[in-house]
């Protein structure tokens, strides 16, 4: 009798360590099994890429880069710059993106670049200047261009003035569009954006800028070396200003348009 209750007492010892072994091999098992824990998508969320088209284009010159952009998963957006001047302008795309949420990138190619040194969202991860102005606080975009000290700029007998009640338009004439602005692309393509551009306020060339972003947003230059709208020594001298990472490219001022890969690279180097 004795014999036995020893014999039920092991075979329960037994079966209480063998369920004790079934449940550690399970739980090892699923926990091998069971994924890693995800970042989560916001953590990995892309920024919202900004383009802010200068003078003498519109939005559309952006839209090679904008389809490259997005075909890496970028969500980009391409307002419309009105051109009046630095300030209001800037207050114009501010308000174009006020519905975008998460960190963006703002990217100005030219007078636009203008507009983003004037613009001062908290959520804006970095700055793009592309062939950009980047005027400090008081300086007008007239005075980095100034051919006295920045020789090699085309753009003077190229202009067109067309007087308004509201103030002087200035626009490039399109017969000298493509040698101008657009020496590097074909013909048929510098024609389309002659066709395309908007009208600038005179006085936006000539209004002072007010306190730079760039000068506390991490920031990006393109420098185009065959630029004749904006001299290159006039670019070097903008993206050193700024502590810009700096890269160049043999392009007229239609950098965008003419070599939309090297402006890609530079953009998604800022997003990163």
């Amino acid at each position: 009798m004795h014999k036995l209750v020893r014999l039920r007492n092991v075979m329960t010892v037994l079966a209480a360590t063998a369920a004790f072994a079934t449940a550690a091999c399970g739980s090892e098992t699923e926990s091998a099994d069971a994924p890693a824990p995800t970042t989560t998508a916001a953590a990995v969320a892309k920024p919202t890429i900004v383009l802010v088209h200068g003078s003498f284009s519109d939005s559309s010159s952006w839209d090679t880069v904008a389809g490259k952009l997005r075909a890496q998963g970028y969500q980009v957006v391409q307002p419309e710059n009105p051109l009046r001047g630095p300030s209001s302008d800037a207050a114009a795309v501010t308000s174009a993106i006020a519905n975008v949420t998460g960190p963006v990138v703002l990217v100005g190619h030219s007078y636009g670049g203008a507009v983003i040194s004037n613009m001062h969202r908290p959520d804006v991860k970095s700055a793009v200047f592309i062939a950009g102005f980047a005027p400090a606080k008081g300086e007008p975009v007239q005075a980095l261009s100034d051919p006295a000290k920045y020789p090699g700029s085309k753009i003077g007998p190229a202009l067109q003035i067309k007087p308004t009640d509201t103030g002087a338009e200035v626009t490039l004439k399109p017969e000298q569009f493509g040698e101008v602005f657009a020496q590097d692309v074909s013909a048929d393509v510098a024609a389309q954006l002659a066709a395309r551009q908007r009208p600038t306020s005179a006085a936006a060339q000539a209004e002072p800028s007010g306190d730079p972003s760039w000068a506390s947003t991490p920031s990006w230059y393109l420098v185009s070396t065959e630029d004749q709208i904006l001299p290159p020594a006039a670019q070097r001298f903008q993206a050193d200003r700024a502590k810009a990472q700096v890269s160049e490219v043999k392009s007229s001022h239609a950098s965008p348009v003419s070599h939309p890969d090297e402006v890609v690279a530079t953009i998604t180097a800022a997003a990163r």
